[in-house]
């Protein structure tokens, strides 16, 4: 084990403990939440929870004005009206709740904007330079104020993995930092791109690194690289969040984000949070899904659990 000595704002200096993790124990303990299951009516808590813990993503080159506000209401109304009559004919029919967000690039923002206002979902934006982060400090802060300025609520950054690689830690610190007070108001996701990190170690380096110089969530990958999230990774970041809070005090989110396309994984990785930070992360306010196909395999599967039948693939729009 050997500490990363990091400069704060102030001149103080802080200690960043890395220590090479076991992978084969972490690969482990993660497959052992894929062998619990969950019946009946704590099923449909599951599939509901997870649904509101859904940040619904676009972040492709064909973006529209159109595609986005269509896909903000999906955010706000997941099932078609016609859908949920027919559902709530039914006894144990409960309300679809409306996902946590919806995630753009800054240049979709202002249509972002104006079609959720007032809904209650939270708007996040892909700034700094996403996926590659390869860009000047200062074009990356210009790029999070205007996002905030035309409503993002939520920043999404990647982090500088060039730099890390060469262990110039401080530089990636002291860019988050920037970026955080960049944000405002709005929360910040860091992106580690965990898929480019290779080791568990190094994952957990970054995510410590991350939480101390203010991050509100830490994030898997950005969906742009092979491996994205996995459950080992994402077991790794969430002991950290864990260890960090004891350390702390303070609560940190998680977002593992691509790869998860359905209900049952969704259901491991909420059984992974319960059981390595607790009930208090089981909300949208500190746990998230960054996997936009993953919706409609919830919906899915609340359908059948409130009807008893399976419906066909395009019941539900598809994004």
């Amino acid at each position: 084990m050997f500490d990363v000595s990091i400069k704060v704002p102030g001149g103080d200096k802080i200690t960043i403990p890395h220590f090479p993790i076991d992978m084969i124990a972490s690969n482990e303990r993660a497959k052992s939440f894929t062998t619990r299951s969950i019946k009946k009516d704590s099923k449909m808590d599951a599939l509901l929870l997870a649904t509101s813990m859904v940040d619904l993503t676009t972040l492709e080159g064909m973006d529209t004005p159109g595609k986005v506000k269509q896909l903000c209401g999906k955010a706000i109304n997941p099932i078609s009206p016609e859908i949920q009559q027919r559902m709530s004919k039914y006894d144990n029919f409960r309300e679809v709740p409306k996902v946590a967000a919806i995630c753009v690039y800054p240049s979709m923002v202002p249509y972002a904007a104006e079609a959720l206002a007032g809904s209650g979902v939270q708007l996040a934006s892909v700034a700094t330079a996403f996926p590659a982060g390869q860009l000047p400090l200062d074009i990356k802060v210009a790029d999070v104020k205007r996002a905030v300025k035309f409503g993002a609520t939520e920043i999404d950054m990647v982090i500088d993995r060039g730099a890390f690689h060469c262990g110039k830690y401080q530089k990636v610190f002291d860019e988050i930092i920037k970026v955080k007070e960049a944000c405002g108001d709005a929360h910040l996701k860091v992106i580690l791109e965990t898929g480019e990190l290779k080791t568990y170690d190094k994952v957990r380096l970054a995510s410590w690194l991350a939480m101390e110089a203010g991050a509100d969530f830490i994030k898997t990958s950005t969906g742009k690289v092979s491996p994205a999230a996995t459950m080992p990774v994402t077991h790794v970041m969430l002991q950290a969040i864990a260890d960090y809070y004891d350390y702390s005090g303070k609560k940190i989110g998680m977002k593992p984000a691509g790869g998860i396309k359905t209900s049952k994984q969704a259901i491991h990785y909420l059984c992974m949070v319960n059981e390595t930070l607790g009930p208090d992360w089981l909300t949208p306010d500190l746990f998230r899904f960054g996997a936009s196909s993953l919706l409609n395999d919830l919906l899915k599967q609340v359908f059948k659990q409130v009807t008893g039948q399976y419906y066909y693939d395009d019941m539900f729009s598809l994004d």
